[in-house]
């Protein structure tokens, strides 16, 4: 597997899954929460492994030529 996600994008994934993160384990009591929570998970694992399956789909490569 390719990497396809680099630069801005990693980063915003990244604050990105922070924030839906602490706003899910703030409400983890509610159905909201917890679907706010794995988004956040899946969005973390995504920035992490520099590998995204919808980029890939899409034929979008934010990662640059060089890397």
């Amino acid at each position: 597997m390719e990497k396809n996600v680099g630069g801005i994008d990693r980063i915003g994934r990244f604050v990105l899954a922070a924030t839906l993160l602490l706003l899910g384990y703030r409400n983890r009591d509610r159905t909201l929460g917890t679907l706010a929570f794995v988004a956040g998970s899946d969005i973390l694992a995504t920035a992490v492994i520099q590998r995204c399956p919808v980029n890939a789909l899409l034929g979008i490569d934010t990662c640059g030529a060089n890397q």
